[in-house]
């Protein structure tokens, strides 16, 4: 839905600020900055938007949508839910990298969305949130008389 258009300078500076969000990531993994959210933060998130609406897209996989709980005040997004993993009781794990547990991220919005105009999908595993912009925010054409 929200693409651009790359190019060999703008994949250059894609390289370069993830090469700096790694370094940061190593000095100074609590910040509260998205960008510096330790690799592996689960559920990843999107955040999109165009001037009517701002769409988050949450990767949750394997999450039963009815454990979802998603909640809008003011312009805070809060996205919590917790996902199960199988495990074997006599097994020994000697590596485990897929996230199971409760989770939540907290996700600032644009301080133009309306809280009272939300809706909420999920399928293949991505749980899609739209909100939409106040009227009052839109820009609208005035005429001269």
């Amino acid at each position: 839905m929200f693409s651009y258009f790359e190019t060999p300078l703008s994949a250059q500076f894609q390289r370069l600020e993830q090469e700096f969000d790694d370094l940061f990531e190593a000095w100074a993994p609590w910040s509260g900055n998205i960008r510096s959210l330790p690799s592996g933060t689960f559920p990843a998130v999107n955040v999109g938007s165009t001037p009517d609406s701002v769409t988050v897209y949450v990767f949750a996989p394997a999450v039963d949508p009815k454990g979802f709980e998603v909640s809008l005040q003011e312009n805070v997004l809060s996205v919590s839910g917790k996902r199960d993993t199988a495990t074997e009781k006599d097994a020994t794990y000697y590596r485990q990298e897929r996230f199971g547990g409760a989770f939540r991220r907290i996700i600032t919005l644009p301080e133009d969305v309306d809280p009272d105009k939300v809706e909420a999908s999920y399928r293949d595993g991505i749980l899609q949130i739209t909100v939409q912009r106040r009227e009052s925010a839109k820009a609208r054409r005035i005429e001269i008389h």
